[in-house]
């Protein structure tokens, strides 16, 4: 349509005709041209929003890893203290806990075993059987805050102290629910089969 229009523009310039017909075609060009520029800035509006809702930041902050072997989703709750108290955690959450783990746990933790100790693992079962319990966020809390042995009876200098000046309680909580949900969900975690 419009390369009909600027055609027929085209033509009348040629042919000489009155500036009134030559005057309308152009008002005709500028207003089908505005249409187009509105258009044009829909397509682009639609484009810019599909692309912000499929890769949204909340969903590329979830680490795949939470996604396909914690399978976490949907915010969980997980055992703040043994005693029926629970904390939820969203993936985002656990996905933080996963960098926070990585950066400064990775090294003696390889996929839940301990290599400076392989008898004390990070298996649920495990950390349920230390003395005090660890198999909660709150006993993982105190424990990293405070290590001890695995029988509680002395100062433990396997596992470095956290302060909270160092990792503050939400980032060491988050640390602390992806390896209780990495013990509960991930395949060989804490095991000799990673």
């Amino acid at each position: 349509m419009l390369h009909r229009l600027l055609f027929s523009i085209r033509s009348l310039v040629q042919e000489g005709r009155s500036e009134e017909s030559f005057e309308r075609k152009l008002f005709k060009l500028f207003e089908l041209a505005g249409y187009f520029c509105r258009a044009a800035l829909v397509v682009v509006l639609v484009v810019c929003l599909g692309v912000l809702t499929i890769a949204s930041p909340a969903q590329a902050a979830v680490d795949n890893y939470v996604r396909r072997y914690l399978k976490v989703t949907e915010p969980i709750a997980l055992d703040l203290d043994g005693q029926g108290q629970t904390k939820q955690f969203s993936a985002e959450d656990l996905s933080k806990g996963k960098e926070l783990f990585e950066a400064h746990c990775l090294n003696c933790h390889v996929g839940g075993a301990t290599l400076p100790n392989p008898t004390e693992s990070l298996a649920l079962t495990t950390l349920a059987g230390a003395t005090p319990p660890r198999n909660t966020i709150n006993g993982l809390v105190e424990f990293l805050r405070q290590p001890m042995t695995y029988d509680g009876t002395e100062e433990s200098f396997w596992c470095r102290q956290v302060p909270e000046s160092w990792m503050p309680q939400a980032q060491i909580e988050n640390l602390a629910a992806f390896v209780l949900r990495a013990a509960q969900k991930a395949p060989g975690w804490g095991s000799d089969r990673f």
